[in-house]
């Protein structure tokens, strides 16, 4: 029973799969917050209509946060944007990730009438989760930068988490397909899918491709429904079995696709559960892919990177470049001193220097790919360079890592 346990939850895995998984919970947190603080005064500030979930909180607990002053509504509002902006980062994730949640928790006391519904208290568990550990951290962060470690993507942690996460998204499948047959609106023996081909669009469903046609085909609706359900019912065998996973999977992101398409659904759905769904992935098997492309590279002509050997904040962005590199695509030359700007030299035999040599690194490294739109936005060529210049004049005066010890710098 011991290693039975210590295989399903205490086996040391690589964890970039759950760091990838942070940015998505980041984003689920946000598009679902954000929104609501657009209108305090209808949704936190003392002038709003509230109601309160009595069966998640203590009336302690509601009574007091409903004490609070709009100015300390306020507090929160910029902690949540701070926190939440962290946490997207992987600055600090863990700290970062409990504070946030705290504020999350603080406006669903505040009023549930303004966020809370079903799909917010299945984020919530998930942020619980989250703030158990701060694994999360290791890969797609500011974190990792800060670490220098440069293998920080299959450094092995304890599974626990994202065998608890797989068990969360599980089970929503398992329970959500038990209250189809259970609760209110049996789908065995009624027909919910027809009565909503049928409604009108706002709010509810999308006019897609196939909606009026399956309007007028009830029967056809009433197998759809049945084949939900069993799904639903069926996943948290198909997930977990190794011979069924993959197709699952599949089956998981399809049947998403198509809520997104169909219907008006939250952005749990659109952000949260998808990716969720590819913590089923094995760890070794993302790694074991990472270090087939890193090979290939190393047998093939690599782009090199040529910057100044003598100036420490060239070599501390170096080192972060080196975190970054991912798939091993460059090779690092410190270049005399007093080189004024950093050179990349593609295999070609193309050179690019300074910004524009940053700006076609952005595609080399995965963490730099959400800068791409930022680095080509009009007006980047003539404004990129200049940022670039003058921190190139200024570098001996930036912070540098004042030591680096098997891959592991510290500032």
């Amino acid at each position: 029973m011991v290693k039975i346990w210590n295989r399903l939850f205490l086996e040391e895995r690589p964890s970039i799969g759950l760091s990838f998984f942070r940015i998505f919970v980041a984003l689920t947190v946000g598009l679902h917050v954000i929104p609501s603080f657009f209108h305090l005064d209808d949704n936190y500030f003392h002038t709003a209509f509230k109601t309160f979930n009595t069966d998640f909180f203590p009336l302690g607990f509601i009574h007091l946060v409903q004490q609070s002053p709009d100015a300390l509504i306020c507090f929160f509002v910029a902690l949540f944007y701070v926190t939440w902006f962290c946490f997207l980062l992987g600055l600090l994730a863990q700290l970062n990730c409990i504070l946030m949640t705290g504020c999350c928790y603080y406006f669903y006391a505040l009023n549930d009438f303004a966020i809370g519904t079903l799909s917010w208290d299945i984020l919530l568990v998930t942020l619980f989760l989250m703030c158990l550990t701060g694994y999360h951290g290791d890969y797609f962060s500011v974190d990792a930068l800060r670490r220098g470690d440069v293998e920080s993507w299959r450094r092995p942690r304890p599974f626990f988490i994202q065998r608890l996460l797989q068990l969360q998204i599980a089970s929503t499948f398992f329970f959500t397909g038990l209250y189809k047959i259970t609760g209110q609106g049996n789908w065995v023996t009624g027909n919910p899918i027809y009565y909503l081909m049928n409604y009108p669009p706002q709010g509810v469903t999308k006019n897609f491709l196939l909606k009026e046609w399956m309007a007028v085909h009830p029967h056809l609706c009433y197998v759809i429904g049945l084949m939900i359900v069993a799904t639903e019912l069926t996943m948290p065998f198909w997930l977990f079995n190794p011979k069924t996973r993959r197709a699952a999977i599949i089956l998981g992101l399809c049947w998403h696709t198509l809520l997104i398409l169909a219907l008006d659904v939250p952005a749990i759905f659109f952000f949260l559960f998808p990716a969720q769904l590819m913590l089923f992935i094995h760890p070794q098997k993302i790694t074991d892919w990472i270090e087939s492309k890193r090979r290939i590279n190393a047998d093939s002509p690599r782009s090199k990177i040529i910057f100044d050997g003598k100036c420490g904040f060239c070599r501390s962005s170096i080192s972060v470049l080196k975190v970054m590199d991912l798939w091993g695509k460059l090779e690092y030359i410190a270049g005399p001193q007093g080189l004024t700007e950093m050179v990349l030299e593609l295999p070609d035999g193309k050179t690019y220097g300074g910004f524009f040599a940053f700006r076609h690194l952005c595609w080399a490294y995965p963490m730099l790919y959400p800068l791409i739109p930022f680095v080509y936005f009009p007006g980047a060529g003539i404004l990129g360079p200049w940022i670039y210049r003058w921190i190139a004049r200024n570098r001996y005066f930036f912070p540098v890592f004042h030591s680096c010890t098997d891959g592991k710098c510290r500032l």
